[in-house]
Formats: structure tokens, C-alpha cells, sequence
């Protein structure tokens, strides 16, 4: 799909060459016509009216909710039904029948381009969100008023459920969105509630078995979608269930080292194209973007001496299969991921690569395993291991500054920037400096960045010319 970004851009560059007498006019329209420039202001319009339509929407649901809770006790119960049930069919028959009016697109436009959603068609997603909301309100309404015990996490796991219902049948972003952020809500209290018991079966299996459910739920969707949004929440999802597994269901010693390992590999060796009938890399720079994200929180916690210093004493705990049958499912998918990834590396030995390479990436995967491992199971190296772990630390930044220069990426630049500068005052705050210590290193570290950020827009600048 070609972005709004990039249609503004060639856009400019059209008045551009048109101004230089490289292209006529001619061309120039033929390219309007092809790429729709003349929508480009329309679509960004269209994105403000459907941000303030979804707030007007939430706001609406709210209100609507205040007004029936200001009127419960006096209704009757079959009034209570009948005003709930009206008001969310009424709701989602309007959203669907505003929402299936057909967009306009121009006859020449280019086949990958998105149809121009219409007012009617924006206002129909909004009250299709208000909708799902109302779904939430009438499950809650309709429980107490038939005095159907249950569980806050529960509510809002079927709630989600319902919402991803509704994602699926009308291929809306939003409403996967909204269904993704309940279904991780209610996984949540899940976690802070693990202790009691639930209320239904089915209930009990979604939450225990949430990673491999998640990835079910989701993965699919986004593509249907075409959503990196829901992609990335559901990977988040899916990344903290399988932890939440991995404490669960495994001894402190190899769930520690387990807990290390896997996410950032699952993450990383995701590759769009292991699925049939998939052949562009939709997905995978956000799922490698947040296994280093993952990686740079890892190490930059385990880059504390602190977390080291406590004697190893691993309490034996009795494996739980249940939830081991999540790491064993994802695991095996990782080896998969990484065994593919191997094979395209020996069929094209000589491939240039510009960003941070997997090897690399695999190396600092194991080491963050095995470092762990050793310090839990052999002998306790809580030096050695604090200052690993800082080296990794610099390494990934140093890392993503390379990539940052090497593609002119402005947001990977900065991303290590950012982890160099924490790393430094982290330290400095750590052990125990004087304050004038502090002051020359903060010092030092503004004219790092300053220098360091204009030396970078003077090589971004310079990249088109070479």
C-alpha cells in the first residue's frame, strides 16, 4: 500500500522536475492523476474528522451511559433489556449501513492506492467504536441485573472477544485496536488475580493458554487489516503472556534464561513471508523494532550491579505443563524463524547489509541467556556479569547510531543516543560520584547530543548527493 508520505513527497518532487523543465506538463498530470494528489489534502482531513468522530463517539458512549445509570432504579427490568438491547442494535445498524457506502477512487488512480473514505463513511466507524462500547456497557448492565457473579478480568476478556467478533466480520483497524487492548486489559487483572479461581472453564483455558490465543487472535487480523497497529499490540500480547508463562511455569534457573532468550528471538526472527500467500515484509521491521526495544530495556536493567548482588538461591518449583506447552509452542516456532533465517543467509552469503545483522543480534540473544544461566546454576560472577551487560548496552546503541547514519533514519539515530546518554548518567547516579563529577559529565553529555545531533543533519543532508 503506498503511504500519504510517500505521495507527498513524489508530489513535490513532480513541481520540482516540472520547475526544471525535466518532466512537461503532461506527465506531471498523468502522475496527479495516477497517485491522486489533489486527495492528498482530503485524506488528511478525513484522518482529523475520523480522530474527532472516535472521541465524539467515546464521549457519546459515555454520556449515554451516565444518562441510564442517572435513570437505573427507576426503570423496570424489562425496560432496562429492552433499552439496552435497542440502543446497541440501533447503534451498530446505523454504523454498518453509514460504513458499507462505497468509497469514491478514481479510475486512473494507482490499484495500490486507498480509497478516499467519505464523511458517511467515517461517521459510520465512529458509531460502529460506540457500538463496541455499548457491547461492554450491556454485558456489565445485563450480569447485574441477572445477578451473574463473575470477575473484572472476565468482563473485559469477553468484552475484547465480542469487540474482535465485530473486527473480523467488518475488517475494521479500529475496532481490532479496541478488541486488542481489551482482551490485553483484561489479561492483566488475570496476572494481578492469579491466584483465584476463575469462573469458566473456557475462561480458565484462554487465560492460562494467552500466548498461543493471542497469536491466533490477532496475527491474522492484522493482515486482514493491513494493520501495523494491531500487529504491535498483539505482539506485545503475546510477548508478555509467554513471560508470564515462562515464571509461571518453569524453575527460577532456566526460567530466567528462557525469559531472556526467547522473546527477542521470536521477535526478531519473525519474517512476514514464513506464511503462504504473504510476500511483502509487512510486519517484520516492527517486530524486529521491538525486539530491540526489548533487548535495550533487558540490558540496560541487568546492567545495574544490584540485580547481581543477591547470592543465587534457586527455589525448585514444580513445572507447570500447561503453561510450558505456551513456551513449547513459541519456541518451537522461534527455532523455525531462526533455521529459515539461516538457510537464506547461506544462499546469499554475499548480501549486503546495512542495519544491525542477525548474527550479531544472535550472539547478544545467547549471551544474555547463558550469562544468567552460569550465574544461577555454576557460580555466582556478579561483576563479570554487570559489566557484560554494559557492554552489550553499548553495543546495541552504537548499533543503532551505525544504522541510523547508514540509512539516515532520524528515529534509530536518536534511539541510540538515548541509550548511550541513560547508560552514562545511569552510571553516574549508580556509584557513589561527587556532585562536581556529575555536573562536568552532564555537561559533557549536552554538548555530546547538541554536536551529535548537528553533525548528524549535516550527513542527512548530504546523503541525496552522493
Amino acid at each position: 500500500m503506498i503511504s500519504d508520505k510517500f505521495r507527498r513527497e513524489l508530489r513535490d518532487q513532480a513541481k520540482l522536475w516540472q520547475a526544471e523543465g525535466l518532466i512537461d506538463t503532461s506527465f506531471y498530470q498523468q502522475l496527479s492523476e495516477r497517485y491522486q494528489f489533489n486527495t492528498l489534502e482530503t485524506a488528511s482531513r478525513n484522518r482529523f474528522l475520523s480522530i474527532l468522530i472516535s472521541l465524539g463517539g467515546i464521549l457519546l458512549g459515555i454520556g449515554v451511559i451516565t444518562f441510564v445509570a442517572a435513570n437505573w432504579q427507576v426503570w423496570s427490568r424489562e425496560v432496562r433489556v429492552a433499552l439496552l438491547l435497542s440502543l446497541f442494535v440501533a447503534v451498530n445498524a446505523a454504523g454498518f449501513y453509514l460504513w458499507r457506502i462505497p468509497p469514491s477512487r478514481s479510475q486512473n488512480s494507482h490499484p495500490d492506492m486507498p480509497a478516499t473514505k467519505g464523511r458517511n463513511k467515517l461517521l459510520g466507524e465512529g458509531l460502529l467504536l460506540l457500538g463496541a462500547l455499548i457491547l461492554g456497557a450491556n454485558m456489565a448492565l445485563m450480569a447485574q441485573m441477572f445477578h451473574i457473579g463473575g470477575s473484572s478480568y472476565g468482563l473485559f476478556l469477553a468484552w475484547g472477544i465480542g469487540v474482535l467478533g465485530m473486527a473480523y466480520s467488518l475488517r475494521l483497524t479500529s475496532l481490532g485496536v479496541l478488541s486488542a487492548l481489551l482482551v490485553g486489559l483484561g489479561y492483566w487483572f488475570a496476572v494481578l488475580d492469579w491466584s483465584s479461581k476463575v469462573e469458566f472453564s473456557w475462561l480458565e483455558v484462554l487465560v492460562r493458554q494467552m500466548p498461543i490465543a493471542a497469536s491466533i487472535m490477532f496475527v491474522p487480523l492484522a493482515y486482514w487489516c493491513r494493520s501495523r497497529a494491531i500487529f504491535a499490540i498483539g505482539a506485545i500480547a503475546i510477548i508478555f503472556s509467554l513471560q508470564v508463562s515462562i515464571v509461571q511455569g518453569l524453575n527460577q534457573t532456566w526460567g530466567t534464561a528462557i525469559f531472556c532468550a526467547l522473546p527477542p528471538a521470536l521477535l526478531w526472527g519473525y519474517d512476514d513471508a514464513i506464511w503462504p500467500r504473504v510476500r511483502s515484509k509487512l510486519f517484520q521491521p516492527t517486530a524486529r523494532s521491538l525486539a530491540l526495544l526489548f533487548l535495550a530495556g533487558l540490558f540496560y536493567v541487568l546492567s545495574f550491579h544490584w540485580w547481581w548482588q543477591d547470592s543465587p538461591n534457586p527455589v525448585p518449583t514444580k513445572p507447570d505443563w500447561v503453561l510450558l506447552a505456551n513456551v513449547a509452542v513459541l519456541g518451537g516456532f522461534t527455532l523455525f524463524e531462526w533455521l529459515r533465517l539461516g538457510r537464506l543467509e547461506l544462499r546469499r552469503p554475499k548480501q549486503k547489509a546495512v542495519d544491525l545483522t542477525t548474527s550479531a543480534i544472535g550472539i547478544l540473544i545467547l549471551a544474555s541467556a547463558l550469562i544468567p544461566l552460569f550465574h544461577l546454576s555454576f557460580t555466582p560472577i556478579p561483576q563479570l556479569a554487570t559489566f557484560l551487560f554494559n557492554v552489550f548496552l553499548f553495543l546495541l546503541a552504537v548499533g543503532l547510531i551505525r544504522e541510523g547514519l547508514a540509512l539516515g533514519n532520524r528515529r534509530t539515530f536518536w534511539g541510540g543516543m538515548v541509550l548511550i546518554t541513560l547508560q552514562i548518567i545511569s552510571r553516574l547516579f549508580e556509584y557513589n560520584t561527587g556532585l562536581l563529577l556529575k555536573s562536568f559529565v552532564f555537561v559533557l553529555c549536552g554538548i555530546g547530543v547538541i554536536a551529535a545531533g548537528l553533525w548528524f543533519e549535516r550527513h542527512f543532508a548530504k546523503i541525496p548527493d552522493e
